[in-house]
């Protein structure tokens, strides 16, 4: 539905400047958006903040001698609201003689995306840039406002990430997306909107609380907010001081990749490990992901599961060790760490050394190789009732667990000494790995390649033996983490 101010009349003579114009030039200025004579694509959802953006673009137009194409994406999601955002945002360009293009993209869900609306965004950027070069533009202007950028940090910060992610968006991408707005709260564009009698679209599915952003924006936003009134503002403030520290710290690691990392045939990169181990924490990780990413088709940085496990490597590891990963391996050479790519397009991850076995489980579903036993372990996260229909239930070479009990990176991994586990039939009582094998009668040179499943919480599962009570599934459980062991020679399982 179209929201807004009434129209409200001017009174004559000259009109004072916006605030909100005002703000936004100086961020061009200051951050370097564009410049004079440029031809902007502009992404119009409908919404206050993109029409609020289009509105001040359209001001500019002509004393910047600015180009302006406007491109709006119709997934069809909200069926005849989806269909009145477009016409809505037609009309709007039609009125100013602006050119628009539309895109209705399907969308079909995929196995490396969380959620619709990841594939949505990315969907929509990839569009929005080819566009750009079709159309001949010299950045993209999307409408994200300070209140999207504290969002964003606290969402980050929800998930543990680092600086990186604590940065927040930055005003301008590497790909030519710029960010105007960023400066300015929604209450700043709501108030430009009402003066200039501006109306616009609402999208109900802001209001659905299934979506983690939306949960954020309505339920712990006006929480912090009657904490620190300011907290929109404290929020986008910390964003930027932490991108200034960031592009330091990239700075920094670029230097460091020129310096440290020699490229090879095949896409082989060798890193000096005595010069790696020598750095501080901070910048071996951003090394190690750094080299990572150029293994990654769309250049997406590894999780700090992915990058403590390649440390671990580096740092424990013996010479020859070799750890498997979805897009590259690692090996230890003496004094040389040596990445090199998947030599499998699959899902196996893998490391083996001397006395020591440790598997990451980055994603899901996942295939582990476990070469202390040849067997497969295979990993994946079903709903509870798939689980049931499928006639999946526990056996020797079958676990199911509760998948909301625990937390990851799952690994697996050999027994190391003072591991404890609570056996399932023993009403609660923890007893050590160590004391477990005995009763078992398992030889000590037989405990070392027993695999078992591990999370951050402990152990799941003694791999083909027995698994862990605080895990197993209950009639409350609506996940389930099915885990399979079969022989790698037979498939038997």
């Amino acid at each position: 539905m179209d929201v807004g101010a009434p129209d409200q009349r001017r009174s004559s003579g000259s009109v004072a400047r916006p605030a909100l114009l005002t703000q936004l030039v100086r961020t061009v200025r200051q951050q370097t958006l564009f410049v004079p004579g440029q031809h902007l694509l502009v992404a119009v959802s409908g919404g206050p903040d993109s029409i609020a953006l289009l509105s001040l673009l359209h001001r500019l137009a002509k004393p910047w001698r600015l180009t302006l194409t406007v491109v709006h994406c119709n997934y069809g999601l909200r069926g005849a609201e989806s269909d009145g955002d477009e016409a809505f945002v037609e009309s709007f360009c039609r009125e100013r003689h602006l050119p628009f293009f539309v895109h209705q993209p399907k969308l079909v869900k995929r196995r490396q995306y969380s959620s619709l609306q990841a594939l949505a965004r990315d969907a929509r950027y990839d569009f929005m840039k080819r566009l750009a070069h079709v159309v001949g533009a010299d950045r993209i202007a999307v409408g994200h406002t300070a209140d999207d950028q504290a969002e964003t940090v606290l969402m980050w910060l929800l998930r543990g990430a680092g600086t990186t992610g604590l940065a927040g968006m930055p005003y301008v991408r590497e790909d030519g997306i710029i960010r105007p707005l960023l400066a300015s709260t929604r209450k700043e564009v709501l108030a430009y909107l009402g003066h200039e009698g501006l109306t616009y679209r609402y999208d109900s599915s802001n209001d659905k609380p299934l979506y983690h952003r939306n949960r954020i924006r309505k339920q712990l936003l006006p929480v912090i907010t009657q904490l620190t009134p300011a907290a929109i503002r404290v929020l986008q403030r910390q964003a930027d001081l932490l991108r200034e520290d960031e592009q330091c710290l990239e700075a920094t690691t670029g230097k460091l990749l020129c310096e440290l990392v020699s490229h090879g045939f095949g896409g082989v990169q060798r890193l000096n490990r005595q010069a790696l181990m020598e750095l501080p924490v901070a910048l071996q990780r951003r090394l190690v992901r750094a080299v990572l990413r150029t293994y990654q088709e769309e250049g997406r940085a590894s999780s700090i599961g992915v990058v403590e496990s390649v440390r671990r490597v580096l740092l424990k590891g013996r010479s020859g060790a070799r750890l498997f990963l979805k897009q590259a391996m690692v090996s230890l050479d003496h004094g040389t760490v040596r990445f090199s790519p998947a030599r499998e397009n699959g899902k196996d991850v893998a490391y083996s050394g001397r006395g020591e076995s440790e598997c990451l489980i980055p994603s899901l579903p996942a295939t582990v190789s476990w070469a202390g036993t040849g067997q497969q372990i295979h990993v994946q996260q079903i709903h509870r009732r798939d689980a049931e229909e499928s006639g999946l239930v526990p056996s020797v070479r079958r676990a199911l667990f509760d998948a909301d009990r625990y937390s990851g990176p799952l690994l697996v991994r050999s027994w190391r000494a003072g591991d404890r586990f609570v056996p399932q039939g023993m009403k609660g009582r923890s007893k050590k790995l160590q004391d477990f094998f005995t009763d078992r009668k398992i030889p000590c040179h037989q405990r070392e390649v027993v695999p078992l499943l591990v999370a951050p919480e402990g152990v799941l599962w003694v791999v083909g033996m027995r698994q862990d009570e605080r895990f197993a599934v209950s009639r409350e459980t609506t996940n389930c983490l099915v885990v399979s062991v079969t022989d790698r020679v037979s498939g038997e399982e």
